[in-house]
Protein backbone atom coordinates (compact mmCIF):
# COMPACT_ATOMS: atom_id res chain seq x y z
CA UNK A 1 0.00 0.00 0.00
CA UNK A 2 1.42 3.36 -1.16
CA UNK A 3 1.42 5.45 1.51
CA UNK A 4 -0.37 8.96 0.90
CA UNK A 5 1.96 11.89 0.48
CA UNK A 6 1.65 14.70 3.49
CA UNK A 7 -0.49 18.31 1.90
CA UNK A 8 2.71 20.57 0.53
CA UNK A 9 1.33 23.32 2.90
CA UNK A 10 1.69 20.46 5.87
CA UNK A 11 4.93 19.31 5.19
CA UNK A 12 6.44 22.76 4.67
CA UNK A 13 5.48 23.61 7.86
CA UNK A 14 6.47 20.21 9.34
CA UNK A 15 9.82 20.96 8.13
CA UNK A 16 9.87 24.38 9.69
CA UNK A 17 8.95 23.28 13.15
CA UNK A 18 11.99 20.70 12.75
CA UNK A 19 14.24 23.01 11.61
CA UNK A 20 13.49 25.71 15.02
CA UNK A 21 13.36 22.41 17.16
CA UNK A 22 16.69 21.57 16.21
CA UNK A 23 18.17 25.05 17.31
CA UNK A 24 16.16 25.20 20.53
CA UNK A 25 17.84 21.75 21.26
CA UNK A 26 21.21 23.33 20.05
CA UNK A 27 20.64 26.01 23.03
CA UNK A 28 20.18 23.03 25.81
CA UNK A 29 16.09 23.48 26.15
CA UNK A 30 13.99 20.03 26.64
CA UNK A 31 10.60 21.32 26.35
CA UNK A 32 9.27 23.97 24.01
CA UNK A 33 5.56 25.36 23.78
CA UNK A 34 3.25 25.68 20.81
CA UNK A 35 3.27 29.41 21.72
CA UNK A 36 7.07 30.02 21.13
CA UNK A 37 7.24 27.51 18.05
CA UNK A 38 4.60 30.06 16.68
CA UNK A 39 6.79 33.25 17.93
CA UNK A 40 9.64 31.63 15.31
CA UNK A 41 7.60 30.30 12.59
CA UNK A 42 5.12 33.21 12.34
CA UNK A 43 2.34 29.83 12.12
CA UNK A 44 -0.78 30.55 14.39
CA UNK A 45 -0.88 28.31 17.75
CA UNK A 46 -3.71 26.45 17.01
CA UNK A 47 -2.62 25.72 13.35
CA UNK A 48 0.63 24.17 15.26
CA UNK A 49 -1.48 22.52 17.23
CA UNK A 50 -3.57 20.88 14.45
CA UNK A 51 -0.48 20.00 12.40
CA UNK A 52 1.04 17.92 15.24
CA UNK A 53 -2.20 16.28 16.72
CA UNK A 54 -2.97 15.06 13.54
CA UNK A 55 0.14 12.49 13.39
CA UNK A 56 -0.57 11.57 17.65
CA UNK A 57 -0.77 13.46 20.88
CA UNK A 58 2.71 14.92 21.73
CA UNK A 59 2.55 17.53 24.21
CA UNK A 60 1.13 18.19 27.70
CA UNK A 61 -0.97 21.22 28.47
CA UNK A 62 1.13 23.36 30.59
CA UNK A 63 4.23 21.86 30.19
CA UNK A 64 4.95 21.62 26.05
CA UNK A 65 6.45 19.19 23.67
CA UNK A 66 9.46 17.18 24.18
CA UNK A 67 12.26 18.58 22.00
CA UNK A 68 14.30 15.25 21.28
CA UNK A 69 10.78 13.02 21.18
CA UNK A 70 8.88 15.25 18.85
CA UNK A 71 11.61 15.86 16.32
CA UNK A 72 12.09 12.17 16.17
CA UNK A 73 8.94 12.06 15.09
CA UNK A 74 8.72 14.31 12.54
CA UNK A 75 11.84 13.25 11.31
CA UNK A 76 9.89 10.16 10.81
CA UNK A 77 6.60 11.41 9.35
CA UNK A 78 8.86 13.73 7.01
CA UNK A 79 11.61 10.07 6.25
CA UNK A 80 14.75 12.21 7.15
CA UNK A 81 15.68 10.21 10.01
CA UNK A 82 19.33 8.71 8.97
CA UNK A 83 21.93 10.21 7.26
CA UNK A 84 21.83 11.01 3.68
CA UNK A 85 25.06 12.32 1.22
CA UNK A 86 25.27 15.63 -0.88
CA UNK A 87 27.86 16.91 -3.45
CA UNK A 88 28.48 20.54 -4.05
CA UNK A 89 28.78 21.72 -7.15
CA UNK A 90 31.41 24.43 -6.83
CA UNK A 91 34.51 24.74 -4.79
CA UNK A 92 34.65 28.82 -4.64
CA UNK A 93 33.55 31.18 -1.53
CA UNK A 94 29.92 30.22 -1.75
CA UNK A 95 30.51 26.15 -2.01
CA UNK A 96 33.49 26.78 0.63
CA UNK A 97 30.68 28.81 2.59
CA UNK A 98 28.21 26.16 2.62
CA UNK A 99 30.66 23.16 3.42
CA UNK A 100 32.04 24.44 6.55
CA UNK A 101 28.46 24.92 7.85
CA UNK A 102 27.06 22.85 10.68
CA UNK A 103 22.96 23.39 8.84
CA UNK A 104 23.03 20.48 6.76
CA UNK A 105 24.86 18.33 9.82
CA UNK A 106 22.73 19.39 12.08
CA UNK A 107 19.44 17.93 10.25
CA UNK A 108 21.17 14.58 9.09
CA UNK A 109 22.84 16.10 5.76
CA UNK A 110 26.82 14.98 5.00
CA UNK A 111 28.57 16.55 2.49
CA UNK A 112 30.22 13.78 1.01
CA UNK A 113 32.03 15.66 -2.19
CA UNK A 114 32.94 19.26 -3.56
CA UNK A 115 33.59 19.50 -7.47
CA UNK A 116 35.07 22.21 -9.58
CA UNK A 117 35.01 22.68 -13.11
CA UNK A 118 38.51 24.86 -12.53
CA UNK A 119 41.35 22.48 -13.11
CA UNK A 120 43.62 24.51 -10.27
CA UNK A 121 40.95 23.64 -7.82
CA UNK A 122 40.77 20.03 -8.21
CA UNK A 123 43.03 18.39 -5.15
CA UNK A 124 42.69 21.56 -2.89
CA UNK A 125 41.38 20.55 0.68
CA UNK A 126 38.12 22.76 1.99
CA UNK A 127 37.71 21.09 5.41
CA UNK A 128 37.57 17.33 5.45
CA UNK A 129 37.05 17.47 1.79
CA UNK A 130 39.35 17.41 -1.06
CA UNK A 131 38.16 19.39 -4.31
CA UNK A 132 37.19 17.09 -7.05
CA UNK A 133 37.26 17.74 -11.27
CA UNK A 134 33.10 17.69 -12.58
CA UNK A 135 34.56 14.34 -14.69
CA UNK A 136 34.30 12.32 -11.50
CA UNK A 137 30.64 13.45 -10.46
CA UNK A 138 29.32 10.12 -12.10
CA UNK A 139 31.39 7.74 -10.49
CA UNK A 140 31.66 9.43 -6.89
CA UNK A 141 27.92 10.03 -6.84
CA UNK A 142 27.43 6.27 -7.49
CA UNK A 143 30.46 5.39 -4.61
CA UNK A 144 29.40 7.35 -2.19
CA UNK A 145 25.45 7.00 -2.71
CA UNK A 146 24.91 10.71 -2.99
CA UNK A 147 21.25 12.00 -3.43
CA UNK A 148 21.27 15.72 -3.17
CA UNK A 149 23.59 18.07 -5.07
CA UNK A 150 24.17 21.60 -4.12
CA UNK A 151 24.44 24.44 -6.32
CA UNK A 152 27.25 27.06 -5.45
CA UNK A 153 28.58 28.16 -9.40
CA UNK A 154 27.70 31.50 -11.43
CA UNK A 155 24.71 31.39 -13.26
CA UNK A 156 26.20 30.97 -16.44
CA UNK A 157 27.29 27.40 -15.09
CA UNK A 158 24.10 26.77 -13.23
CA UNK A 159 22.99 24.45 -15.93
CA UNK A 160 25.76 22.30 -16.68
CA UNK A 161 26.29 21.90 -13.27
CA UNK A 162 22.69 20.28 -12.78
CA UNK A 163 22.92 18.37 -15.66
CA UNK A 164 26.31 16.70 -14.91
CA UNK A 165 24.60 15.57 -11.41
CA UNK A 166 21.49 14.66 -13.41
CA UNK A 167 22.63 12.83 -15.29
CA UNK A 168 24.85 10.95 -11.94
CA UNK A 169 21.60 10.08 -10.79
CA UNK A 170 21.07 12.55 -8.35
CA UNK A 171 17.33 13.37 -7.69
CA UNK A 172 17.15 16.54 -5.52
CA UNK A 173 18.91 19.82 -6.51
CA UNK A 174 19.52 22.70 -4.19
CA UNK A 175 19.98 25.48 -6.89
CA UNK A 176 22.07 28.59 -5.01
CA UNK A 177 23.51 29.95 -8.50
CA UNK A 178 20.13 32.08 -9.36
CA UNK A 179 19.96 30.39 -12.76
CA UNK A 180 16.80 28.85 -14.53
CA UNK A 181 17.01 25.45 -14.36
CA UNK A 182 15.48 22.91 -17.12
CA UNK A 183 15.80 19.45 -15.34
CA UNK A 184 13.59 15.95 -16.64
CA UNK A 185 10.73 14.51 -14.83
CA UNK A 186 11.51 12.87 -11.80
CA UNK A 187 14.05 15.59 -10.96
CA UNK A 188 13.40 18.60 -8.51
CA UNK A 189 14.65 21.38 -8.11
CA UNK A 190 14.71 23.63 -5.27
CA UNK A 191 15.72 27.51 -5.93
CA UNK A 192 17.28 29.34 -3.21
CA UNK A 193 17.57 32.92 -3.30
CA UNK A 194 18.48 35.35 -0.40
CA UNK A 195 17.27 38.27 -2.64
CA UNK A 196 14.23 36.81 -3.67
CA UNK A 197 13.44 36.31 0.66
CA UNK A 198 14.99 39.91 0.76
CA UNK A 199 12.21 41.61 -1.81
CA UNK A 200 9.25 39.00 -0.49
CA UNK A 201 9.78 40.58 3.24
CA UNK A 202 10.82 44.38 2.21
CA UNK A 203 7.09 43.91 0.35
CA UNK A 204 5.32 43.28 3.52
CA UNK A 205 7.77 46.27 5.28
CA UNK A 206 6.36 48.45 2.76
CA UNK A 207 3.33 48.11 2.54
Amino acid sequence: MVEERLPLGVAARLSRYLQILTQAKKSGKNTISSKTLSEYSSVNPTQIRRDLSAFGKFGKRGVGYNIDYLISRIKDILHTSGQHNLAIMGGGNLGTAIASSKIFADHGFNVAAMFDTDPAKAGQRVGNLVVLPVSEVSKVVEERNIIVGVLAVPPAAGQAAADALIKAGVKIIFNYSEALLDAPPGVTIHSMSPAGELLYALYFYLT
